[in-house]
């Protein structure tokens, strides 16, 4: 139900915005047909409330509700119409309820509800219906009445209801009258009463009933009597039986037996209640008559009559104390009151004679009665001041002789007392009476009745001595008090002096020797009640000339009473001056301080506070309190002066000198004092205690100079300031608003303007300006906790000191500049939220020159000054506050330059144009930005470029000028915000809703489209973004002017969309439009952050981003599956990751900005960081694994471990444990990172990967520096809190929370210093610098320690800390003890299982290999390595080798064929036979390819002795396994093999014609041969013949013109172009694809390094490194032939030399544009990523014989090297190798790559640094590709004939280095082969042999 009366609310206040609600809450009304339920009573109650306010929809839907209800309302009176849980009870609460509201409706409700009432009435009767139900529905009735209704209406009401209870109720009522008349006529007996007695006792229970129902129907009637007239005769029938009703009340309530029973109690009530309502009957019924004629005079004063007679038998009855009788009196006197003021009837006659007794009765009833019975008493005061004011227009004589004689009581008890013997009367009605008419004259207002009423008082007080009681001249004095309050001249200024004497009286008899022998209580008496009376005239007195006056007449009085008792001896001055603060400080409470006073009120305020300092009334304003000191006054003394402190003025005049200000102070102490002058100790005393009150910033010894009273006075300005500060943090009276002109130090500065001031002086007076500065910071540090209104008001407070502070820096006295500078600094390093507060750079930017002193003249001196010191403090000012809150300051900076647009151009505008000109914001070291600032997390920094306006990829020096970007972006803040506002004042035809709803449309539309897969324009989305965000913040412009509904959905929208798209761009202007709401509109901080949160949240629940933690989002590792990681590659994500992460990585900035803003502002929103946290670190890992997310990832973290940091903010304090559970999830999410092998990614942003490492750099800081922020308890609380959380942890194994946290956290340092430098090596690749985490100095037990927590927490984190530490043996010693003992539980980590699989454990059959056929599948370079003879083929390895394969579709595998025809060496089992044999099934690609590699391996090397070679064995079993392939073929796939093979073996025989041949006849023979059209013969049979090298591509054709020799030295290659398709494209889009046929030559070496070429690549672009490699296609197609794709557009060097003179850099110019021109840059630059892709690829696989014949160049300038005939160890010439470089780098390349030719240049440094990047990529898959190249060992390739090829090539992976030496080892590599000496011999050399062009 409170939601539904939340929605009541919301929709009367907004009836037409929310007018669906109501239908939705009508829809939830019960239905003809539906079972009632609370839900459905509760909705019918919601409606009836909301059309009771005249609220419904244009359809009457609440209406309609409701009538349909009350239709249903006599369905009701059974009891199944109920839900089960209802009691009559709670029956009874319902109808109460709904008739209530209904009871507010049309006429229409009226005939409706009567009608029930009378069915009511008659289902009574009713067997199905239940009596209680339909009684509780009349009861309820009778208690709310009814709508309008008609008088036809009326009167069949009334009729039914005398019919009804005719027989029963109206005739008992008769017989009960009757009996009562009877015992009336008789003597007042116990007889008399019998005859009630006997009447009442005969009916027993049914008598009860019975009487509720004459109540229940007198109560209708009155209602009915209320709403219309009814007829005539009726109205006399109900007349006459509320005469008679009332006619037997008198007699009843007279009856003096008192019955103890209950039940006669409770009859006694329920007849009582029945005169109640037969009183109001009569009431309504005389009110229902005209006014005019006899019968309504009769019919008034009878019943006058009759209800004076019941009240005033009321007071005298037996049973006065019962509730009943007390309602009864309070009814009758309201029915009285109700005749006597009613509209156009004039006084009753003998109204106010019948009234006085009345009232005096009332007022003379005993106190306990009274007591018991206040209402009774007020009742009677609020009825007489009624009849009062009525009465005033309509007979004053009757109510001035009705007052004077109630006050006259007043002297008539006091005459009576003089009188001797006569009886005392009791003083209750004196008192009474006073209290009584001085209600009345406040009530009424009347001068006149004052006037009246105040001469009984004063001269009751003036008669009075010490001998009269207490409580009378307490309720004189309050009575006089409150008549004073009025104002008028004569009470007020009586009731003054008369009081201020008497004080003054009072106090001069305590001083006085005599006051010895007086009763010193009875005096205290006296004075307290005079300064109640004091306090009670300043509380009420309203009147403005009259409250300046009363102050000053109190503060006189105030220095009369301090004189006076320090005048004499004897008394305590405190004593006298204390009770009469509170009146003081309520006068002064609304007192500006800042205003002129004048003089005489300013030394009167110096008197008092120079005598609260004497007395010592003052609070401590020194903490720790001095013991001893004079501060032991009560608390209201304290309270009163700390109020007074806020309304004082500053005590000095400067226009006074000093001097006369001391003889002004001198004449405040009389030469008797007993602290005189001249008594030298108390002076002492006196400064002592300014010095302490100053601090100590001012030793006693310098205070030597002052005189005591000079020092009195001092302190008492100390205590003064400190007070104003401690007591409401320093806001002066006189402004609704806090402002800085409401800031206390207006007034601390005040002093020290005064001229002449001495030294000594000028000391105390400035260390009381940082004493009360001091105070200032206390106050608000002690209200840092404080949430909600409290928070807002310590926010006001803070921005209010920082902008006088600030608005005082003009001055002319450079002390006063000085101070105010220096306090200013501190209170923004004490709260830096000042930084951000609008009001404060409003004061700073444009304030600060309006507020220099008036008298200031032309001074170039003060104002090159002045603006010397604005400059440095506003450069200051923005450089602290950008290392804040980057985005925020952007956005209000914008923000202050709209508004220095609109100013004129004033210096104060040149100014602030030209500093912030000036400035400007970068990721570089700056002095300010020290340490973990906001500034310098890198996101942050993204976000402030975006928040600016600036592009964040076209701010490549990533250095924004404010003004630069921040100017042109607020004019176009402005622009927007301009055109909105001329469409708004256009009028109703372009209203502000028409804008809304069009800027929902369209940026709904936007949405729209990206979700459904289309392009967002970024300029259009960002035009429309602005346009909404300016037409919000019209809205917000003074009054909504718009439906809450159209802004909540323009809101959201403008917060969701970026979500929705998240993309950079879309991002970027999401920062930039909520940078520009929240500077704008502060006040949608709260709601804009909670639409971000649950934008935030929606991206973790689809997965999108940072939080794309399905496995295809995870980078590298997903695109390099299962060659080179393990499982099976996923389809690739819709959009690119990397542009989601970027994307989230912007939103993050922002929101840590955010949170750096309120974080000291704001707990609604911190909690909203907190909801944001908790979701974002859930249980169940949420991220992605994407390297290019790390940044982002542990900004995050450090967000979190920031918010952790809050707990001392707001209320975080209460969510100490929930912080904590949150710090530990934000750990577990952070070593959750680690749990991934570390990868590398580029992204093709500028400074993109340095801010990657500087982001986790600055967390791992940030966790170093980190110590914990939960309060520090004894040690036995915290081991109890820290047992507690060890059981809350849900991750890992905690004994000791403590010890295991800091475990966790040493091992999360190690881990993040280590990714710092990993990132760092990537971001910078050829920068000199070590990191300092570069070479961990940690023991080898420390690293066992690391080993273990991190397999606590995660096994694959300890796994991967190994990968990070390759070289630390005891690390890897330890996981692998790790693994091997918790083996079971680690089977779905394919990474451990070279831990546990290794050739050891195979050579002793270890049990760990059982584990194997449940272990997750590894990669195929993984299981490829344990195929070799290490393994010796051991069953169980095999297996799970087998199973890996088998888990792949056979085209995934065919890439790796080469190893696996070799596997067949060692396949003793023949089980990796079977595999292929059934993979070559399952694909007829996989079967050919099998087979061509068979075919190549099939041939016979004989050794020196003519032997056969050792492994005929393996030779013979291939020609069984292409036999076995073959026979396993299908018809359909044997067609396919014979047509395929038949094809290609044909076009190679033409090579194998030309091999016979002499080298000089071959040219010729081949033209014979193509010429002769021999290639026309070979017929393409079939649409499915496929080219061996790329399965892919199909042939449509042969060129038949195409047919090339090429060079060659003893084979007789030839080139022959075929016309392709792609087989999944286009079959119309044929291209030419040229391949080379070789006869003789061996291809499987060029395979092999085309193998690792290709995997290189895989690599590369799965980093995302633009390097470029092309691996063209190689196939062996039998002994010494195969097949090799030829590389497109492409020239060998030495051609491009026999066509063109000059070197590699005229040719570049000649082919692609003069130097500096975009094709030559580019292909300069394609150049470029070429050869640094071949650099790393030359450098592990060495290859030699690089002349220019072998190096080809496309035509956009990329390299390709060919022909791997010589690689590792061999090179030609015997294996001389002459070619000593790494890789080939000769004179003419490094032209290109090198301009400057000293290996500075800016493309050298390029590509040094992609070459260091590609080699530290491809060490991360080193194991792969050395396990690919592995496999060959026993091929008997010609590379693997000389050395340890395998060995070296580990060693040239460096696995030892860590990855900045590995970069250092990297750079020399190049070094070393730039213009080597030996590469141009080399090409020399070939040039003279071979003819190759150099």
């Amino acid at each position: 139900m409170e939601a539904l009366t939340d929605i009541c609310e919301i929709i009367e206040e907004n009836p037409i915005n929310f007018s669906e609600n109501l239908v939705w809450i009508c829809r939830q009304c019960p239905h003809e047909s539906a079972i009632v339920s609370r839900s459905h009573l509760n909705a019918v109650l919601a409606v009836a409330r909301i059309i009771s306010r005249n609220v419904d929809t244009s359809e009457n839907h609440g209406k309609l509700a409701v009538i349909n209800f009350l239709q249903a309302v006599p369905n009701s009176f059974r009891r199944s119409f109920w839900p089960c849980s209802f009691t009559l009870e709670s029956i009874t609460e319902f109808y109460c309820a709904f008739l209530g509201y209904v009871s507010c409706t049309s006429l229409q409700f009226g005939t409706i509800v009567v009608e029930i009432a009378v069915e009511a009435m008659v289902s009574g009767d009713d067997v199905d219906t239940d009596r209680g139900i339909s009684r509780a529905f009349l009861v309820a009735l009778s208690q709310n009445g009814f709508p309008s209704i008609q008088q036809s209406d009326g009167d069949m009401l009334i009729t039914v209801l005398l019919h009804k209870f005719s027989t029963n109720s109206v005739v008992h009522n008769e017989e009960f009258s009757h009996g009562l008349d009877v015992a009336s006529n008789a003597s007042c007996s116990g007889g008399s009463f019998s005859v009630f007695r006997q009447q009442v006792a005969s009916s027993e229970d049914e008598s009860i009933e019975s009487l509720e129902k004459q109540e229940i129907t007198f109560k209708l009637m009155a209602h009915v009597l209320d709403k219309v007239k009814v007829d005539s005769k009726l109205y006399d029938q109900v007349n006459s039986i509320a005469k008679r009703q009332l006619q037997s009340m008198s007699a009843f309530l007279k009856s003096r037996r008192q019955d103890r029973n209950d039940q006669d109690s409770v009859l006694k009530t329920r007849v009582l209640l029945v005169y109640q309502a037969a009183a109001k009957m009569k009431i309504k019924s005389l009110l229902s008559l005209e006014t005019d004629g006899k019968a309504y005079k009769k019919r008034a004063m009878e019943t006058f009559t009759l209800l004076f007679d019941a009240a005033e038998a009321c007071l005298t009855s037996v049973w006065r104390k019962m509730k009943a009788c007390e309602e009864l009196f309070i009814s009758l006197l309201s029915g009285i009151a109700e005749m006597a003021v009613a509209k156009g009837r004039c006084l009753p006659h003998g109204l106010f004679v019948r009234l006085k007794p009345l009232v005096l009765a009332v007022c003379a009833q005993p106190d306990t009665w009274v007591r018991d019975q206040r209402n009774i008493f007020e009742s009677v005061s609020n009825i007489c001041c009624e009849i009062i004011e009525s009465g005033w227009a309509k007979d004053r004589a009757l109510v001035n002789t009705f007052i004077v004689g109630l006050a006259s009581r007043i002297r008539e008890t006091n005459d009576y007392e003089d009188q001797v013997g006569r009886e005392k009367e009791d003083p209750t009605v004196r008192l009474n009476v006073i209290k009584l008419l001085a209600d009345i004259s406040l009530a009424v207002k009347k001068p006149e009745v004052a006037d009246m009423v105040f001469p009984f008082f004063i001269d009751s007080l003036e008669e009075g001595d010490t001998s009269t009681p207490g409580s009378f001249r307490l309720q004189l004095l309050d009575a006089v008090s409150r008549i004073a309050i009025l104002g008028f001249e004569k009470s007020y200024r009586e009731t003054v002096v008369l009081m201020t004497r008497g004080y003054l009286r009072e106090v001069l008899t305590v001083a006085s020797v005599e006051s010895k022998t007086s009763e010193p209580k009875s005096r205290t008496e006296h004075i307290e009640t005079l300064a109640a009376g004091f306090l009670t005239i300043a509380n009420g007195l309203m009147n403005t000339k009259r409250r300046a006056d009363y102050r000053h007449r109190l503060l006189s009085l105030c220095s009369d009473v301090s004189l006076a008792s320090e005048s004499k001896t004897g008394g305590s001055g405190a004593d006298m001056l204390g009770p009469l603060l509170p009146a003081v400080a309520e006068i002064c409470s609304a007192l500006d301080p800042t205003s002129n006073v004048e003089p005489s009120l300013l030394k009167l305020f110096r008197n008092l506070w120079f005598y609260i300092a004497l007395f010592g009334l003052a609070p401590p304003i020194v903490k720790p309190q001095p013991a001893g000191g004079p501060y032991m006054w009560n608390t209201q003394w304290s309270l009163a002066v700390q109020r007074i402190s806020q309304g004082t003025p500053p005590l000095v005049v400067s226009s006074v000198k000093w001097l006369e200000d001391e003889f002004e102070l001198n004449a405040l102490r009389s030469s008797d004092s007993s602290r005189g002058i001249g008594n030298k100790k108390v002076a002492s005393t006196q400064r002592t205690a300014l010095a302490i009150a100053l601090g100590g910033r001012v030793e006693v010894s310098a205070l030597n100079t002052i005189s005591g009273v000079k020092a009195t006075y001092l302190l008492a300005v100390a205590i003064l300031e400190i007070i104003r500060f401690t007591s409401n943090g320093g806001i002066l009276n006189g402004g609704s608003s806090v402002s800085a002109s409401r800031s206390a130090f207006s007034c601390a500065f005040e002093y020290l303007k005064s001229p002449n001031l001495t030294h000594a002086v000028s000391q105390c007076l400035t260390a009381i300006v940082h004493r009360a500065f001091q105070a200032a910071i206390s106050w608000l540090e002690d209200r840092i906790s404080l949430t909600g209104k409290d928070d807002s008001i310590r926010e006001s407070t803070m921005n209010a000191h920082a902008c006088f502070l600030i608005k005082n820096m003009p001055q002319r006295d450079e002390l006063i500049r000085d101070i105010s500078v220096n306090l200013l600094n501190q209170i923004r390093d004490k709260f830096p939220q000042v930084l951000w507060s609008s009001s404060c750079l409003d004061s700073l930017l444009f304030s600060v020159h309006d507020n220099a002193p008036s008298m200031v003249v032309n001074d170039p001196a003060w104002t090159a000054a002045v603006r010397s010191l604005y400059q440095k403090v506003v450069r200051e000012w923005i450089y602290i506050s950008l290392s804040y809150a980057p985005c925020t300051i952007q956005g209000l900076l914008q923000d202050k330059l709209c508004k220095a647009n609109t100013l004129q151009r004033t210096q104060t505008t040149t100014d602030v144009v030209s500093l912030l000109n000036e400035i400007k914001i970068g990721t570089g070291e700056n002095e300010i930005w020290s340490g973990t600032k906001t500034a310098n997390i890198p996101a942050v920094m993204d976000a402030a470029v975006a928040a600016s306006g600036e592009n964040l990829k076209a701010s490549e020096a990533f250095n924004l000028e404010i003004l630069g970007t921040g100017f042109v972006n607020a004019m176009y803040k402005c622009k927007h915000t301009g055109q909105i506002s001329g469409l708004v004042r256009l009028g109703n035809s372009i209203g502000i809703d028409k804008l809304i709803n069009s800027s929902v449309r369209s940026l709904q539309q936007i949405v729209n489209t990206s979700t459904n897969g289309g392009i967002t324009d970024k300029l259009q989305f960002r035009e429309t973004c602005s346009q909404a965000t300016a037409v919000l913040l019209s809205n917000l412009a003074g009054e909504p002017k718009t439906d809450i509904k159209g802004f909540s959905r323009l809101l959201r929208l403008l917060c969701w969309s970026p979500a929705y798209i998240l993309t950079p761009d879309a991002m970027e202007t999401g920062v930039f439009i909520w940078t520009w709401l929240v500077s704008a509109a502060p006040q949608l901080g709260s709601l804009v952050l909670a639409e971000l949160v649950d934008a935030w949240t929606w991206t973790i629940d689809s997965k999108r981003g940072l939080f794309a933690s399905d496995v295809r989002s995870y980078g590298p590792a997903a695109k390099l599956k299962p060659q080179l990681a393990p499982g099976e590659p996923e389809e690739s994500p819709d959009s690119d990751p990397v542009d989601q992460i970027v994307a989230h990585r912007l939103w993050l900035g922002f929101l840590i900005d955010r949170f750096e803003i309120v974080r000291h502002s704001s707990v609604e929103q911190l909690l909203l960081f907190g909801r944001l946290l908790q979701r974002s670190t859930s249980l169940d890992w949420c991220f992605t694994h994407h390297p290019a997310a790390t940044g982002t990832f542990f900004s995050l973290m450090l967000l979190g471990l920031k918010f952790c940091s809050c707990q001392k903010q707001g209320n975080m304090h209460k969510f100490r444990h929930g912080l904590e559970l949150l710090e530990d999830r934000i750990y577990r999410a952070s070593l959750g990172w680690f749990s991934r092998q570390p990868e590398w990614y580029d992204v093709n942003i500028p400074n993109f990967c340095q801010s990657e490492a500087q982001s986790v750099s600055i967390f791992a800081q940030y966790l170093l520096n980190e110590r914990s922020d939960f309060s520090q308890s004894d040690s036995k609380e915290i081991a109890h809190e820290n047992e507690k959380l060890a059981e809350l942890i849900v991750w890992g194994k905690m004994d000791n929370y403590a010890v295991g946290k800091e475990k966790r956290k040493q091992l999360l340092l190690i881990l993040c210093q280590h990714e710092s430098d990993r990132l760092d090596v990537w971001a910078q690749p050829i920068s000199s610098k070590d990191s300092p985490y570069s070479r961990l100095k940690v023991s080898s037990g420390k690293w066992t320690e690391h080993a273990e927590t991190a397999f606590l927490v995660d096994p694959r984190i300890a796994i991967s800390l190994v990968s990070r530490f390759l070289e630390n043996i005891a690390l890897k010693s330890e996981v692998t003890q790790l693994v091997e003992a918790h083996i079971v539980d680690l089977r779905t980590i394919p990474e451990a299982l070279p831990y546990f699989l290794t050739s050891k454990t195979v050579e002793e059959n270890s049990v760990l290999l059982q584990h194997l056929p449940h272990w997750a599948a590894c990669s195929i370079t993984q299981a490829l390595e344990f195929l070799t003879p290490n393994y010796k083929g051991h069953p169980r390895v095999m297996a799970y080798v087998l199973r890996v394969l088998e888990s792949h579709p056979p085209e995934r595998v065919t890439f790796f064929m080469p190893q696996l025809v070799q596997s067949l060496r060692y396949d003793e089992g023949r089980l990796v036979e079977g595999y292929l044999l059934r993979a070559a099934q399952r694909s007829d690609i996989f079967a050919h390819i099998l087979t061509w590699h068979l075919q190549g391996e099939s041939f016979q090397e004989t050794v020196k002795d003519g032997a056969f070679d050792k492994n005929a064995s393996f030779q013979a079993s291939l020609a069984e396994v292409r036999q076995h392939i073959i026979d396993g073929f299908t018809l359909k796939a044997l067609d396919l093999f014979n047509r395929e093979f038949d094809f290609f073996e044909k076009v190679t025989s033409i090579s194998g014609a030309l091999f016979p041949l002499p080298k000089e006849e071959r040219r010729a023979g081949i033209r014979s041969i193509l010429c002769g059209r021999e290639l026309e013969k070979i017929k393409i049979q079939g649409e499915d013949l496929y080219l061996p090298t790329a399965p892919n591509k199909l042939v449509k054709g042969i060129q038949i013109d195409s047919g090339i020799p090429l060079q060659s030295a003893a084979k007789v290659p030839i080139m022959i172009t075929f016309n392709v398709v792609d087989r999944d494209g286009n079959h119309n889009d044929v291209k030419p694809q040229a391949c080379i046929f070789k006869v003789g030559d061996d291809c499987r070496q060029d395979v092999l390094a085309l193998q690792v070429i290709s995997l290189l690549r895989d690599i590369f672009e799965a980093v995302g490194l633009n390097l470029y490699l092309f691996p063209y296609g190689v196939l062996p197609t039998g002994a010494g032939r195969g097949i090799i794709e030829v590389v497109p557009y492409t020239r060998s060097r030495s051609q491009m030399g026999e066509s063109t003179d000059g070197g590699l850099y005229e040719i570049f110019q000649q082919e692609f544009g003069p130097v500096g021109s975009p094709s030559f840059e580019t292909a300069r630059g394609n150049f470029l990523t070429s050869s640094a892709g071949y650099a790393v690829a030359s450098l592990l696989l060495q290859p030699k014989d690089r002349h220019n014949g072998n190096l080809l160049f496309d035509n956009i300038g990329r390299l390709v090297h060919i022909d791997f005939g010589f690689i590792f160890e061999t090179s030609p010439g015997g294996n001389m190798r002459f070619e000593s470089a790494h890789f080939k780098l000769s004179h003419e390349m490094t032209q290109l790559l090198d301009p400057s030719g000293d290996m500075k240049s800016e493309t050298w440094h390029q590509f040094v640094s992609l070459c260091v990047q590609g080699y530290l990529a491809a060490r991360r898959y080193m194991e792969g590709i050395i396990s690919t190249v592995e496999m060959m060992v026993e091929s008997g390739l010609p590379c693997f004939s000389r050395g340890n090829p395998i060995e070296k090539l580990r060693k040239r992976f460096h696995p030892e280095m860590s990855e900045r030496e590995a970069a250092h080892f990297m750079i020399n590599v190049c070094t070393d082969a730039y213009n080597k000496w030996t590469t141009f011999g080399y090409d020399l050399i070939q040039y003279l042999q071979q003819g190759i062009e150099k």
